[in-house]
């Protein structure tokens, strides 16, 4: 699938590449999206590690002694000695077997910590949708800045145009002596500056390109399919989006942590209780007779319960608790101040929508205006009524004004994927 959505991006550079073909390219492909995929593996490892540390361990296990005097190839019982049956010794002992030991209870402990691995595979998960989340945002963004400046390098390229029919029109009329010469120097150094601004605006658009590539793991993008904006007056309900954003996955993984940190505190106190194993093997014994010169061996078995209660660990015990509780005291702070952040991030978003379409209704008029005041500054010029530097300032304004509009319409659609990703509805809604 990434392979076909790459020839895709790749092989329509005319058409150029869609922003849903970046993002769906950029979640297969960004390095950050599979480094956060493989800490979500890790984490579910971690929790089915600690599940299978509760049936313990099966091992098989082997040994080869050699003595100074014979050994008897199994531990020696009365019954054995009062048997009159020649005993079996050797001074080079073989042993082979199984063993297997499992902890019956360890005050808790082990429960608690399949229930923290259990919380960190969790947050493991939200964390990779928050990874997806910002990185959805950041495509979208460079997306933006790429049209925005394509938009006004195009208006500055009108705008060079422009001075150079002037320049042309200037340089005509000082050869026939109706304008001074200093009319046409300034228009050829305006045209100059305008040019410069124009291979900088371009410089920039290759820049924030290969930024965007980086982005979506790819080696170039050539060019981007334009985007309709539709800008109409944002209507929000604050309180209405804050009460969802509650329930938002930052706000979730704050909540874990807390818990993860509740959890912690138990299981330090579990040391407190005591710790009891079972351990059993099972096995033979091998070696060479010294009395017969021939080899034998026995079974051995045994079953054996363990228990470890620590009565004085000198303070130990009780400093990993209070190191536990004020980790629990400051997740929840944590928990505190990522809901107020949340209230601040939401507020500003929609502010920042409501100004982005003020500012471009107001350059929407703006330009009416102006380009009516620069009609007006050309006639009067050619009229000799005014002088090259209020027509040039008519131009720049007017211009200045375009780019404005172009800046505050892609800025308007920004402030949107930003309120998006804040509500975490970037990546399902294009």
């Amino acid at each position: 699938m990434v392979r076909i959505i790459y020839l895709l991006v790749i092989s329509m550079p005319l058409l150029g590449a869609t922003m849903q073909e970046l993002v769906d390219l950029g979640l297969k492909q960004n390095t950050a999206i599979e480094q956060s995929r493989l800490q979500t593996q890790q984490a579910q490892l971690l929790h089915q590690q600690s599940q299978i540390e509760q049936y313990g361990s099966l091992d098989l296990v082997g040994d080869f002694v050699h003595y100074n005097t014979p050994r008897t190839l199994a531990p020696l019982t009365p019954s054995a000695i009062g048997s009159g049956t020649p005993i079996a010794t050797t001074e080079d002992l073989f042993s082979g077997g199984l063993t297997y030991s499992v902890p019956l209870f360890t005050g808790f402990e082990q429960t608690r910590q399949i229930q923290i691995q259990a919380l960190g595979k969790q947050i493991a998960h939200i964390k990779h949708k928050l990874t997806q989340e910002q990185l959805v945002y950041n495509i979208k963004s460079l997306y933006l800045a790429i049209l925005a400046q394509q938009e006004i390098k195009n208006a500055q390229h009108t705008y060079t145009q422009a001075l150079k029919k002037l320049k042309s029109q200037i340089a005509y009329e000082v050869e026939l002596g109706k304008k001074a010469k200093i009319d046409l120097i300034k228009a050829q150094s305006d045209l100059r500056a305008s040019q410069t601004q124009e291979e900088i605006f371009q410089s920039n658009i290759t820049i924030t390109k290969a930024t965007l590539a980086s982005l979506v793991g790819m080696d170039q993008i050539v060019s981007v399919s334009p985007l309709h904006i539709n800008i109409k007056k944002p209507r929000y309900n604050a309180d209405m989006l804050l009460d969802n954003a509650l329930h938002l996955a930052k706000i979730e993984i704050k909540d874990m942590e807390v818990k993860k940190a509740d959890k912690t505190v138990e299981k330090n106190k579990s040391s407190a209780l005591p710790q009891i194993n079972l351990s059993s093997y099972v096995g033979k014994n091998y070696g060479k007779d010294e009395t017969l010169s021939d080899w034998d061996n026995e079974t051995l078995w045994q079953v054996g319960v363990n228990i470890k209660w620590n009565v004085m660990d000198f303070g130990k015990r009780k400093i990993e608790v209070q190191k536990a509780k004020i980790a629990k005291m400051e997740a929840t702070l944590e928990k505190e101040q990522a809901r107020l952040d949340l209230k601040k991030m939401l507020i500003e978003s929609i502010e920042k929508i409501n100004q982005g379409y003020e500012e471009y209704s107001s350059n929407s008029a703006q330009i009416t205006l102006l380009k009516e005041s620069e009609t007006i500054e050309k006639v009067r010029y050619q009229n000799g009524v005014s002088t090259l530097n209020d027509l040039l300032l008519a131009r720049s304004r007017t211009h200045l004004a375009h780019a404005q509009l172009i800046q505050s319409k892609f800025e308007y659609q920004k402030n949107i994927y930003y309120l998006e990703y804040i509500m975490e509805t970037g990546v399902h809604n294009e």
